[in-house]
């Protein structure tokens, strides 16, 4: 299953005392021509110390392959015990918002602190998710590559905070 329409692109937005952020147009419009919730996915990274969100629909596809990679590698032990760690890392470490005609989600306090994020969000666009930064984090991480960093730099000029 080959998704028509990926995330692209980079933003910098605050975050207020409540937790609130605008999730930028160009995501939204990714997630609205995805399906017709109105409505992100938000999940701890499988990898890096950010969030990963996504529109609702694609929750089936990263079930299936978690499912393919399952298959690929069943007859390795531990296999069905990295499933299921897989699987409670997918779906129980992460939560539905919505947003609303604004753009505005309520990031839940658990994703905050899952994602480190405080004042600042960076997003990201990777392709069929895109990922939620708190900039000191990304900048402070050797295993991101230098272009990306100045990426988040230029985001921080733009806003005259670097």
């Amino acid at each position: 299953m080959a998704l028509e329409h990926l995330f692209q692109g980079s933003a910098l937005n605050g975050v207020d005392a409540k937790g609130r952020v605008s999730v930028p147009a160009f995501l939204r419009s990714v997630i609205e021509r995805r399906g017709d919730a109105r409505t992100i996915v938000l999940a701890k990274h499988e990898t890096f110390a950010c969030l990963s969100a996504y529109d609702p629909a694609y929750a089936a596809l990263k079930h299936s392959k978690i499912e393919r990679l399952l298959e690929k590698s069943e007859q390795e032990e531990g296999a069905q015990l990295a499933y299921q760690q897989r699987n409670l890392l997918a779906f129980a470490v992460s939560e539905e918002v919505p947003y609303d005609s604004t753009g505005r989600i309520l990031l839940p306090a658990m994703m905050r602190r899952k994602g480190g994020i405080s004042d600042l969000v960076l997003f990201l666009g990777v392709g069929e998710t895109f990922q939620i930064w708190n900039p000191e984090t990304l900048l402070g991480d050797d295993r991101i590559p230098e272009d990306l960093k100045d990426v988040c730099r230029y985001r921080l000029e733009e806003r005259g905070l670097a």
